[in-house]
């Protein structure tokens, strides 16, 4: 058993179950971060997604706000905000407005990527009047948009000035690794996600991070997808909405979160199914001894300073008694 606390956090995508409706799904959000809070997680991340049939987190600041009116203590915040599809100044009115309404509790999480498929993208429109990536130069403009006043210019992005909202980079590469090391802000890996450039990118963010007025050491968060269960095998059979989820992506007929079935061989071919099973990112999986004994593994590879499980699992209450067999799992590492 290792005598170094892990942090743990919740990422939701704010997945419609089949048979729910929009409202519903949207309750099921608030519900999880309730429980989350209870179990004492960290911190609470929304996701931003556009056009995905069955994923409501496309106007992500109003559920984070509609999530910090139904909690009390635990932080919330964007898992991340896509900066090609915003305006920086829009961005810090408003965080800066949740940050007044919600002082100390919000977080800003922010992605490179548009969240969205091309044509989404183009209607989102932002990046067509940049043509170029922008993407360090926004967060230094937030960055100054929450400072203090003697660093504003004539353009004050009211009220987010001095709210000191945190910043955290998000990425997969080791070119996001090296920005948020440049600036000296905490990184947010998203091991959720097929990649092979974890070990490069945490290692480059460790060697070359530069101390700021922000952070004096670095920070780590790792996105891991987390399916535990009371045995082995309910979690394998868990396994198959996410199995599902992806599935039907890869035909271009995505659809609400599915029910596990008892198998998938008779739903995907043996190409699909090594599609699949390669776009899982890092999986942690199994009852709660499993899980404990792949944190440790992931723990003495990565030493990531805080976990943030995504997990996909159709049954609302076996979803939260997975968020709860993970803390379990960590405590007794």
């Amino acid at each position: 058993m290792t005598t170094t606390k892990l942090a743990l956090s919740a990422l939701n995508l704010v997945s419609v179950r089949e048979g729910q409706t929009s409202q519903e799904a949207i309750e099921s959000m608030v519900k999880l971060a309730q429980y989350t809070e209870r179990l004492g997680y960290e911190r609470y991340w929304i996701a931003e997604h556009h056009n995905i049939n069955g994923t409501i987190s496309s106007a992500t600041s109003m559920l984070i706000n509609h999530t910090l009116e139904h909690t009390k203590t635990i932080r919330v915040g964007s898992g991340g905000v896509m900066l090609p599809n915003h305006f920086p100044l829009i961005v810090a009115e408003q965080f800066g407005t949740l940050e007044t309404i919600h002082p100390h509790r919000v977080d800003l999480g922010l992605g490179r990527a548009p969240g969205a498929d091309p044509k989404t993208g183009y209607l989102l429109r932002r990046a067509l009047l940049n043509g170029i990536d922008t993407f360090e130069k926004d967060i230094t403009e937030l960055l100054r948009y929450f400072g203090p006043e003697k660093q504003q210019g004539e353009v004050k992005a009211y009220p987010a000035v001095g709210t000191k909202v945190p910043l955290y980079i998000l990425g997969s590469s080791v070119n996001s690794a090296k920005l948020a090391a440049r600036l000296g802000l905490p990184y947010s890996f998203a091991g959720h996600f097929p990649t092979n450039e974890m070990s490069a990118a945490l290692a480059t963010y460790r060697s070359e991070f530069q101390p700021s007025e922000y952070l004096a050491e670095p920070y780590i968060i790792v996105a891991l997808n987390v399916i535990a269960a009371e045995t082995n095998e309910e979690a394998q059979h868990e396994l198959t909405t996410m199995q599902q989820m992806y599935l039907y992506a890869l035909r271009n007929q995505i659809q609400p979160l599915k029910a596990p079935i008892a198998s998938m061989d008779d739903l995907w071919s043996p190409v699909e199914k090594q599609y699949v099973e390669s776009m899982f990112g890092l999986t942690l999986i199994g009852d709660k001894d499993r899980i404990r004994k792949q944190l440790n593994a992931f723990q003495k590879q990565f030493h990531a300073d805080e976990i943030m499980a995504a997990s996909y699992i159709y049954d609302f209450a076996k979803q939260k008694n997975s968020f709860k067999l993970l803390t379990e799992a960590a405590n007794e590492r």
